[in-house]
């Protein structure tokens, strides 16, 4: 487990990008990893091309900390191209049998109507060193990792969203870290706080919202990060700003300056 992990997920469909299918991947690892005290830092959607997955895959590969949720392309058609751009961007570049996966979807193929069998053990070529992902309560066939940090997985939700929460026990357990957050409305325009903004103390996270209604203009500011005396501060300086402006502002229910 790496100290400070960074989660990205890369999401592979040109079926997606068409409009053909939605997303579901996003809302989920962007609602699962705050639940066990982690954040998304990036979402990608990609087509299913070969040199654009090894690309994409080699961008996120080469940020400190990243940990990649990837999901679609590890079937067995010939648009599936994930597994071995898998190995192109992250091992030697060949696939290999990995006698496992081998027998775990020789197995599964025993009770399953399929007309040539040989196609499904292509899901058995795996990059060198990929350890499997079995939690898939569809139809069991695995997805797979690599150096604890990148994870393959099926393009569907149902059977790719058991096997994120597998990866993450396996590798990522919940912490226990708590976010401290403050909120505030200003009835200004953003820009009259960037100066505010400048000199906000480290470790904490800013998200300003402008908003503009028929009666003005209205900014919502957010601050949040673990040292809730940090949070304060940065507050306080939004706060004193605002009443030496006479700018009015709300926090929840209570209007300030009004």
């Amino acid at each position: 487990m790496q100290n400070d992990p960074r989660f990205f997920a890369l999401i592979i469909g040109t079926e997606i990008l068409n409009r053909r299918r939605s997303d579901k991947h996003f809302d989920f690892l962007s609602r699962v990893l705050p639940e066990r005290g982690y954040k998304l830092s990036g979402s990608f959607i990609i087509e299913d091309d070969p040199d654009l997955i090894v690309e994409t895959l080699r961008f996120l590969a080469s940020i400190p900390g990243s940990v990649v949720f990837s999901f679609g392309g590890i079937g067995s058609t010939p648009d599936d191209h994930t597994r071995l751009a898998a190995a192109k961007a992250l091992k030697d570049g060949t696939l290999h049998t990995h006698t496992e996966a081998l027998e775990l979807i020789e197995e599964r193929l025993k009770h399953m109507e399929v007309p040539n069998r040989r196609y499904p053990l292509r899901m058995a070529e795996l990059p060198e060193g990929a350890e499997l992902l079995r939690d898939n309560p569809v139809n069991g066939m695995p997805g797979f990792g690599l150096d604890g940090r990148f994870f393959f997985l099926p393009g569907f939700p149902e059977m790719a969203h058991p096997m994120v929460l597998e990866a993450l026990d396996r590798h990522y357990p919940p912490r226990r870290k708590k976010e401290y957050r403050k909120s505030l409305t200003a009835l200004t325009r953003e820009s009259a706080l960037i100066d505010v903004m400048e000199r906000l103390p480290e470790g904490v996270e800013l998200s300003s919202l402008p908003k503009l209604y028929s009666d003005g203009p209205r900014v919502v500011i957010s601050l949040s990060g673990e040292d809730a005396e940090r949070v304060k501060k940065a507050y306080r300086l939004f706060v004193d700003a605002l009443a030496e402006r006479g700018i009015p502002y709300s926090e929840g229910d209570t209007v300030h300056g009004g």
